[in-house]
């Protein structure tokens, strides 16, 4: 079987990473075209062996674009392809019917009640979802949360599959000599109480609550911003306002993946050197990184994490959702300080979102749409 895997970018997103992972367990001949910004998951699935095309496109008015990538998929000769994210999705669902290719599966990673990908939502962009979805034959769902969003707008529920995204549990086991390593990188003394934040630094994370909340906190308490983003320098401006600059650290973007960038500790690694995690966006489509922190053993306190409201709360002990700003953050954050560290085991939750389940279930999709059947109903 040959897929064609059409993504709008390949910075290091949680997409964009969940993507490069799945790749690593699908029994299917797999290649990828990304229409801009192949950046370091690029990279990443290129030292993979998988093969990567840069459409180059140039913005949604680039109408040769879509030529090119019909021409793309037809040269391909591909059984299936399959979309992530937004822009990729509606370009690759026409591009597909002109390529005469048929059997169209898209992941649905970035769908919220109020914001798509971090944009808010209007009735233009709901109108092009719905059009060029009716030319596809399913779409993958990461919780069911997503999965009633899009039957809300009007997706019929036998177009749609619920598939969690998977993680490499093994990968984030707590280690307590990379725990070591990392804190000495970034020259994090090993006696203080560590909170990170993970993912990509726009507004929509609202990280600026962790730092606020840091500001409330005892002196040996540290601040480490996962990620890189438009906010960076927001973040650091309200640090050096708050008095505590010389607290918070940015890493920039690490991959979660075996290779760490340019000498840096890779995702795993810091998560080992973290004591606890703080996720304050109000809106998530998954919770990937909250999913990773525990597989780390870390406590975690969210706002907004699907993969772990959809479960039931005894699965996820160390989980705690917070659903207040700094003061409600950093209140929880003092008790775990004064607690102290906990058991680094991960809870029942992580064996449930298995990369390998992850990727069985994306084979059966795959198998159901080339046969011309429906997909089973998912909750």
């Amino acid at each position: 079987m040959r897929v064609l895997h059409i993504i709008t970018g390949l910075d290091a997103g949680g997409a964009e990473q969940q993507l490069r992972l799945l790749l690593r367990h699908l029994p299917a001949r797999c290649d990828v075209l990304t229409l801009t910004r192949p950046g370091q998951v690029a990279d990443g699935l290129i030292a993979d062996g998988v093969r990567v095309t840069d459409l180059r496109m140039g913005g949604n008015r680039d109408v040769g674009a879509l030529l090119r990538l019909a021409r793309h998929i037809r040269a391909g000769r591909y059984d299936v392809v399959h979309t992530h994210l937004y822009r990729a999705c509606v370009y690759g669902r026409i591009a597909a019917r002109l390529a005469g290719v048929r059997t169209v599966v898209a992941t649905e990673h970035s769908l919220g009640a109020r914001q798509l990908e971090g944009r808010s939502l209007n009735a233009g962009i709901r109108v092009l979802y719905l059009a060029t979805e009716r030319l596809g034959r399913a779409t993958v769902a990461v919780s069911p949360t997503v999965a009633a969003l899009l039957r809300d707008w009007g997706v019929p529920g036998r177009r749609i599959q619920v598939i969690p995204n998977g993680i490499d549990a093994g990968r984030f086991r707590f280690d307590e000599v990379r725990r070591k390593e990392a804190r000495a990188f970034y020259g994090l003394p090993e006696d203080a109480y560590v909170v990170g934040c993970v993912g990509r630094l726009v507004a929509t994370k609202r990280f600026d609550v962790a730092v606020r909340a840091l500001a409330l906190l005892p002196a040996d308490v540290r601040l480490l911003l996962i990620g890189a983003g438009p906010e960076a320098g927001r973040l650091h401006r309200l640090a050096g306002e708050l008095g505590i600059a010389d607290r918070m650290l940015m890493t920039g973007e690490l991959l979660g993946g075996p290779d760490p960038g340019q000498g840096a500790p890779d995702l795993p690694s810091v998560l080992s050197a973290l004591d606890a995690l703080a996720a304050p966006a109000l809106e998530e489509t998954f919770g990937l990184a909250a999913l990773e922190a525990l597989a780390a053993g870390l406590p975690v306190l969210y706002t907004s994490a699907p993969a772990l409201t959809d479960l039931p709360r005894a699965s996820a002990p160390g989980a705690e959702r917070i659903r207040g700003g700094a003061e409600a953050y950093a209140r929880v954050l003092l008790r775990l300080h004064v607690a102290g560290p906990g058991d680094r085991a991960a809870p029942d939750a992580v064996r449930r979102y298995s990369i390998e389940h992850t990727a069985r279930q994306l084979m059966d999709v795959y198998t159901t749409v080339l046969s011309g059947h429906d997909l089973e109903a998912s909750p």
